[in-house]
């Protein structure tokens, strides 16, 4: 199981600017929990996303002497696809691709069709320089717009990010909006028809459901899960109410009673987890 903490998602929309310094430290305690993935910034307009403007700033001061844990940094285009390859510290790249042609709109400026132009650019850029590609197929489990959602439409999506020889595809449910039958669904159709790709969940979820929601995806096969610490975050362009993250000490909980997660610090985690209240003022 690929568990990765998302400091990004849950700074990114909080109203008060976090300290560059304060980002730093809370990024290195959390590259020595055990963390496969650590999602710990983007390249996009700074306009657009002001919390993360610092990004190149906060990568230059990661250390990861002593982490196995990965990069991972979120682009919108090929602008921010370039910045990002620059850093050798970054593993991964994830792009927001939306099923929902309202919210693609909304979140990166483009039609689908011209976000899958940039998703074949950005992925010529990693493959020249060593980076995988993470596609995360935002509004995967239907939307509040009226748009189109169907099975049809998820495959549809995910073959053509399989021709690109994309090897990980998570699912988003970005407004929270998933029922735990919808994650069944959903993997199921999927994951026997690409077996060549990694399928993913970045679940917004409340306390109320987050372990049907969690349940239905790991029993469906997905092997890369998304959380962040005390479920803060949620992405600013889907609506004035943010749908908080699922909670990553929940997350630990669950897959360790499922024999599925065994490389954690608690110590460590604990001792982030005391941060968290300092970071997010």
């Amino acid at each position: 199981m690929i568990l990765v903490e998302c400091p990004r998602d849950a700074m990114q929309g909080w109203k008060n600017f976090i300290p560059t310094e304060k980002k730093i430290d809370y990024l290195n305690a959390l590259l020595k929990v055990g963390f496969d993935v650590l999602d710990c910034g983007s390249f996009v307009s700074a306009k657009a996303i002001p919390q993360m403007a610092d990004t190149a700033q906060v990568i230059n001061a990661l250390d990861l002497s002593n982490s196995s844990t990965k990069l991972l940094v979120i682009v919108a285009n090929q602008r921010g696809a370039e910045e990002a390859v620059a850093f050798d510290k970054i593993s991964y790249l994830g792009f927001p691709f939306s099923i929902s042609p309202s919210f693609q709109l909304r979140n990166t400026n483009s039609s689908l069709e011209e976000s899958f132009e940039r998703v074949k650019a950005i992925q010529s850029l990693c493959v020249a320089h060593q980076k995988e590609l993470v596609i995360y197929l935002s509004m995967g489990f239907g939307n509040p717009y009226g748009d189109l959602y169907d099975q049809s439409i998820l495959l549809k999506w995910a073959g053509e990010m399989a021709a690109l020889g994309i090897k990980t595809i998570s699912l988003a449910d970005t407004v929270g909006l998933a029922s735990p039958q919808q994650i069944t669904d959903a993997l199921t159709i999927l994951i026997p028809q690409y077996p060549q790709i990694q399928f993913g969940v970045h679940l917004h979820a409340s306390a109320a459901n987050w372990e049907p929601k969690l349940a239905a995806a790991v029993h469906a096969g997905c092997n890369w899960i998304d959380g962040a610490l005390k479920g803060i975050g949620g992405c600013p362009m889907a609506q004035d109410d943010l749908v908080g993250n699922m909670d990553t000490e929940n997350i630990i909980q669950y897959l360790k009673q499922q024999q599925l997660l065994n490389h954690i610090n608690t110590i460590q985690l604990q001792e982030c987890s005391n941060m968290v209240s300092t970071v997010f003022q």
